[in-house]
């Protein structure tokens, strides 16, 4: 039943009527409107430090809870602000709503400096999400929030933009919630599926390659892997989606030139949920003759790779339907899987030597669910994925497509709020934590037993070598540390410097029951140049 309502109370009705019991977001003076509503609900609401943080944690929250995120900010810089989380959130397909005030309808057409007002904060915005739109009317709201949430969660996962004028939030009018519709599953076509089928039971070699568009179909993937005998290799936001102890699983090893023979080997490539994309490491179109590919997006299914067979649907539909036309048979998976992961193996180990004893030490006290979020750091993308092992999907969350900086901090105490009962542990370098350090203030306020690992190599050390590689000539990476421990406990957290990786492990352990964060600060213990 409709009430008379203004903008802000009419938004927060309907997030509630969506299910959103979590938003990130900073107050200013063109959102109070929205403010005055949230204080009033049964809404959560956390408080980064930072816009850009916001939108991370959001964007974590979304990866440890398997459903959208929402991050509030007000106008111009603010939303610009949070623009490169929505960026990042698009890029990895996370459905993330990011809301802002916007000017007002009646606002001049050639601008008149009111205060936040960009040329045109909409468009900024819609360049860098999946689906934008603006309500304008209080009536419209309702269908509005809707419309997003439909947008983010058919089809392939994409953040989206709303964006409400300052008056309609402070306008009263009649407005409820819509009536909730779930999104259907498009089926798959059965044509292909027969093809695929047909395709896949010929084959003496497959091999599955699966990346985050599978996160959701665990369960299925691992049931058609056995049925099919194929070895699972995957990318970083496929990690874990298949046990990296199940005898099957490779892990996450697509950036590894090792993963190239394996691929090469294969008689079938089934892809599942994976761009193949460049971003992953990956090295180009698959050296196959013939290409299965699953995935939700049809504008993916010739990206990259043209398929044999491509096939537009869920993942875990997909794969349970192929499952119902194939029949079980031995292809000496497990063997062939026991000497792709001694391969794997063997290179990660080796890209990623001076980051083993973290690994080790973190493996040690981290639960089979435990959430690990890394950043785009050397000691995250040589260290973590290849040589720590996680056992479920959404498990290791990283910040593949546009490899922001600064991520894990943030996402690591959205995935905490997401995950209470679960340990959550976040990984950054001494370069990328700084683009992010206030929101341990954030973390210290929600009261998070959520412990940070920084690892510090003295400023950005892949640019470092990237640079010495290129022509020797060293300029602006080599940065001096703050006191970590210090600036932490400055910020209200526990702080530990621990004098080498067999120290983390433990520290993270006290960390996970402490009352706040914990920042672990490590000095990288050998040149990974």
């Amino acid at each position: 039943m409709s009430r008379l309502v203004n903008g802000g109370q009419a938004l927060v009705d309907a997030l509630i009527a969506r299910g959103v019991d979590t938003v990130f977001g900073i107050p200013g003076t063109h959102n109070l409107p929205i403010y005055s509503a949230l204080a009033q609900s049964a809404i959560a609401h956390v408080t980064p430090r930072h816009e850009q943080g916001a939108g991370y944690a959001a964007d974590g929250y979304a990866r440890a809870a398997g459903k959208p995120g929402v991050c509030l900010t007000t106008t111009g810089p603010a939303i610009l602000n949070a623009a490169a989380a929505a960026a990042q959130a698009y890029s990895d397909s996370i459905p993330v709503l990011f809301i802002a005030p916007g000017m007002p309808l009646t606002h001049p057409s050639g601008h008149n400096g009111l205060l936040h007002e960009v040329k045109s904060q909409f468009d900024a915005m819609s360049a860098v999400v999946g689906h934008a739109q603006r309500a304008t009317s209080v009536e419209d709201i309702p269908h509005a929030v809707d419309q997003c949430f439909a947008a983010m969660t058919s089809g392939r996962p994409r953040p989206a933009y709303l964006e409400l004028p300052i008056d309609v939030l402070d306008a009263e009018g009649a407005a409820a919630p819509v009536p909730l519709v779930d999104a259907a599953t498009a089926a798959p076509s059965t044509a292909a599926i027969a093809r695929a089928a047909e395709l896949i039971a010929a084959a003496q070699r497959p091999l599955i390659v699966a990346g985050g568009g599978s996160s959701s179909a665990g369960a299925a993937l691992t049931s058609f892997a056995e049925a099919v005998d194929a070895p699972v290799l995957t990318t970083a936001n496929g990690k874990a989606v298949v046990p990296e102890d199940h005898r099957l699983a490779l892990g996450a090893g697509v950036q590894l030139e090792a993963a190239r023979d394996l691929v090469r080997d294969a008689d079938v490539v089934i892809a599942v949920g994976t761009e193949l994309a460049p971003a992953d490491w990956w090295w180009g179109p698959p050296p196959v003759t013939t290409l299965v590919r699953i995935d939700i997006d049809p504008m993916s299914i010739n990206t990259n790779a043209t398929p044999a067979v491509g096939i537009v649907g869920d993942a875990r539909v997909t794969l349970t339907e192929l499952n119902r036309q194939l029949t079980a048979c031995s292809r000496d998976g497990a063997g062939r899987a026991a000497h792709g992961r001694e391969t794997l193996r063997a290179e990660a180990r080796s890209r990623g030597a001076a980051y083993l004893g973290l690994c080790e030490s973190l493996a040690e006290v981290l639960d089979e669910d435990a959430i690990v979020v890394a950043d785009q750091s050397m000691s995250c993308y040589f260290g973590l994925l290849g040589n720590l092992p996680r056992y479920r999907p959404r498990t290791f969350l990283y910040p593949a497509g546009l490899g922001t900086l600064g991520y894990a901090l943030p996402a690591a105490m959205g995935a905490k709020i997401a995950q209470p009962r679960r340990q959550v542990i976040g990984v950054l370098g001494d370069g990328g934590v700084m683009f992010s350090i206030a929101e341990l203030a954030g973390a210290a306020a929600a009261g998070l037993a959520l412990p940070i690992v920084v690892v510090d190599n003295g400023g950005y050390g892949e640019i470092r070598n990237e640079m010495r590689d290129r022509d020797g000539r060293i300029l602006s990476v080599d940065l001096p540390s703050p006191d970590f421990s210090r600036l932490a406990e400055s910020l209200g957290c526990h702080g530990v410097s621990a004098s080498g990786y067999a120290e983390v492990g433990p520290a993270a352990r006290e960390a996970f029951r402490a009352d706040r964060p914990t920042l672990i600060h490590v000095r990288e213990p050998e040149s990974t140049e």
